[in-house]
């Protein structure tokens, strides 16, 4: 008789996981196609934008148009594991949750996706802005913290208290992002000579972004008021689709046709004349 280590119980655990999870996906014709329409797209996506910026050669436009480039490259790899069942699993809900007790369904990878994709959105926005590099960090810094405490929020089930704490904490993060794109960036950008299409770019965000908190509130994570989670996760990736795709669209299209004013960061130009005039 062959003993089984911790080690080993622990990977047959994670295997027969990822097996019943695959299984799950498969089978639910909604949250399947929810994620490969994501990885079609993303895959388009890194191709069409790698076309759009051959011929960007300032270093401001080219990082522009680098963390723009990562938005699909990190989405693609994310929607496969989820795809996969690497980074989905199996939870029960707390007592007092409306499913509680229930297992459920629980896209966790999603978070990982949120954490590493939208710092590549900010620091995008940013870099047009031409934002000093505290705002730029502090708001990065408040964003990442908003992806994982959400995280802990949808994985927590010793308490139904303790899931909520956890989501005002992710919104208070997000209020700090809020802050800096609807009052600090907007002026950055005007004296950068890019404030129109920060404007435009930046409603695009504030909107999505809100519909995030929403769909967990009113989904199978929160109040459990739409307990599909195939309809959940086309909420999400319809969100991720106009948030990530198209928003990087308009800006890599931008910054193509109107390199000569994002090549040059103001702030520099600022720094050169006063050492100039000393």
């Amino acid at each position: 008789m062959q003993l089984v280590g911790p080690a080993d119980l622990t990977g047959v655990l994670l295997q027969a996981s990822q097996s019943d999870a695959l299984t799950e996906i498969q089978g639910n014709a909604l949250l399947n196609s929810s994620l490969w329409v994501n990885i079609a797209l993303a895959g388009l996506s890194i191709l069409l934008f790698i076309y759009m910026g051959r011929s960007i050669t300032s270093d401001r436009a080219r990082l522009i148009w680098g963390a723009t480039l990562m938005i699909p490259l990190v989405s693609i790899s994310s929607y496969l594991a989820l795809a996969s069942g690497l980074t989905v699993g199996f939870i029960e809900m707390p007592a007092g949750h409306p499913l509680g007790g229930e297992e459920v369904i629980s896209q966790w990878g999603r978070y990982l996706t949120w954490a590493l994709s939208t710092p590549m959105i900010l620091l995008a926005l940013g870099l047009l802005a031409d934002v000093d590099r505290g705002s730029l960090f502090t708001v990065i810094a408040a964003d990442i913290a908003m992806c994982v405490t959400g995280l802990a929020a949808a994985l927590v089930t010793s308490s139904l208290l303790f899931r909520w704490a956890f989501y005002l904490v992710s919104c208070a993060f997000f209020l700090v992002v809020l802050y800096a794109l609807l009052t600090e960036w907007p002026a950055a950008a005007s004296e950068a000579g890019t404030g129109e299409i920060f404007g435009t770019l930046r409603v695009l965000t504030v909107v999505l972004w809100l519909g995030y908190p929403i769909i967990w509130a009113l989904g199978v994570e929160g109040l459990a008021l739409v307990e599909s989670v195939g309809i959940t996760s086309w909420g999400y990736s319809a969100l991720d689709i106009l948030a990530k795709y198209v928003f990087a669209f308009l800006l890599l299209r931008w910054v193509a046709a109107n390199e000569r004013t994002v090549a040059t960061s103001a702030r520099e130009t600022g720094t050169s004349s006063t050492l100039a005039d000393d």
